[in-house]
């Protein structure tokens, strides 16, 4: 099975250095995350139920043309450590929700660069034509450009049931091409310019940068989609969506049954009560349904073949599911 440390092959453009994005603070101490029923500290792990299945994601391979910094599936053109999702397995899924009466609302696709998987239109398509509303995120550059009619035969059949989800790493063209790569940003913006004059379904998600507040960003954000002609509204957290930067070596709190309480929140807001991940790893004769879009290769939050396998409570029991998730209040989905 493929693990995060996998190597990345870097092209002459990708970024040289740290990602401006790198989590600073103290070493994870090792006795943390090790247990997924009690924590370092002895107490009892907390724990998220399924509580709908909202949101399906597929994993459509890690293939991209970009090899970014710090990114948390160590995608590039050369990672196939998730390889291409087909349509038929796509199908399959689509048709265990069907048999299985679920109210599934969305069906989306990460990867890698989905619009380098060569079955992608097909893998859209699917869901839309069931009814489903579907979620593609991308970084708006060649591979999207090269299925632009299929993109507008979509809209028009569809409409906004398809959202393309752009990645804008930060505001700036600097600390955008300091995490993707020089000449990155250019084609980016004018992908978005596309998607955005032919009235395709448009969101955009960037990354929290130290020392600059939520509201910073969205105005600043604001201003360039102004200023480009790009119709997102910065102020809409569905339509701008900024996460928080993620980093299993650095320290953060364990998250335990009384951390509820003391935080404010509740498993129920937690990404993973609401939706899971198909992945197809190499090696592997068949997708398998992971418990989260960020932990794709860790086997302790792999469910199972089928999504009845994955309707099962997940122990948080990995840096991210802290400081992502319950302490970042961050989820991939809308």
């Amino acid at each position: 099975m493929a693990t995060n440390a996998q190597v990345r092959s870097k092209s002459r453009n990708a970024p040289q250095g740290p990602s401006p994005f790198a989590v600073a603070g103290d070493v994870l101490a090792p006795a943390k995350f090790t247990d997924p029923m009690i924590t370092a500290k002895g107490e009892k792990r907390a724990s998220v139920t399924l509580d709908n299945l909202d949101t399906l994601w597929f994993a459509t391979g890690t293939l991209c043309n970009l090899a970014c910094a710090n990114c948390y599936i160590e995608s590039s053109p050369t990672n196939d450590a998730l390889i291409y999702m087909t349509a038929a397995e796509v199908e399959r899924y689509l048709d265990e929700i069907a048999v299985s009466g679920r109210t599934t609302r969305e069906i989306a696709f990460t990867g890698g660069e989905p619009f380098m998987n060569p079955q992608i239109i097909a893998m859209i398509e699917g869901p839309l034509s069931r009814g489903f509303e579907v979620l593609v995120l991308s970084n708006a550059m060649a591979p999207l450009r090269r299925h632009e009619a299929d993109l507008l035969r979509l809209k028009d059949g569809y409409g906004d049931k398809l959202t393309i989800r752009v990645s804008i790493d930060h505001h700036t063209q600097n600390v955008h091409e300091a995490e993707r790569g020089a000449n990155s940003w250019a084609p980016m913006i004018d992908g978005l310019r596309w998607l955005s004059a032919n009235g395709i379904s448009l969101a955009a998600a960037g990354r929290s940068l130290a020392g600059e507040t939520q509201e910073q960003a969205r105005l600043a954000y604001a201003a360039l989609f102004a200023g480009e002609g790009i119709s997102i509204d910065a102020s809409d957290p569905v339509r701008l969506v900024l996460f928080p930067e993620m980093d299993a070596s650095a320290d953060v709190p364990e998250i335990s049954e009384g951390c509820w309480d003391i935080l404010g929140k509740t498993p129920s807001q937690q990404m993973c009560a609401t939706s899971r991940m198909v992945v197809h790893r190499k090696g592997e004769e068949t997708a398998r349904v992971a418990a989260c879009t960020l932990l794709p290769y860790d086997a302790g939050f792999d469910l199972g073949e089928t999504l009845a396998e994955a309707d099962r409570d997940i122990a948080l029991n990995h840096p991210h599911c802290a400081r992502f998730c319950v302490l970042g209040g961050a989820s991939c989905s809308a």
